[in-house]
């Protein structure tokens, strides 16, 4: 039951991420200030799927983990983890707070964009270390994609 929960919130969470990150660019470079606003408060109600997510895919994976010997694979996806879980504690969600109230407000400005663009890139940088981690973890559990 552990490896399915694992993957389930481990894909969970990462397509939430990607969807977050391609509606806001979507709605910012395409859509107007309604779409942003629309998409801002989305992104914040998400965050109570993608929290649980996130915390669900550590724990099941810390467990995973004893069963395993050390090796390579799961040496990296330890050292990404906490990376993700940093950026999304200390950059992402202040950021999401702070982009929502900005967008409700219909405060569009130098500052708002300023943070898109750090919750951007901290939102780019914590897809590739997911995707990392779900690359080595179907690595380790020996379902490589294509076979």
């Amino acid at each position: 039951m552990k490896p399915v929960l694992h993957g389930v919130a481990g894909t969970m969470a990462l397509t939430l991420i990607l969807i977050f990150w391609w509606s806001t660019v979507i709605s910012e470079l395409v859509l107007g200030l309604e779409a942003v606003r629309v998409v801002k408060t989305g992104i914040l109600f998400g965050l109570g799927l993608l929290i649980p997510a996130l915390i669900a895919t550590g724990v099941s994976g810390a467990f995973l983990a004893q069963t395993r010997p050390a090796g390579r694979l799961l040496s990296h996806k330890r050292r990404r983890m906490p990376i993700v879980a940093l950026n999304g504690l200390l950059v992402l969600v202040p950021a999401a707070i702070f982009l929502q109230t900005r967008a409700a407000a219909g405060t569009l400005d130098a500052a708002f964009y300023g943070v898109q663009a750090l919750e951007l890139a901290a939102g780019g940088a914590n897809i590739l270390l997911l995707g990392l981690n779900m690359r080595d973890g179907l690595k380790l559990s020996r379902v490589a994609p294509g076979r």
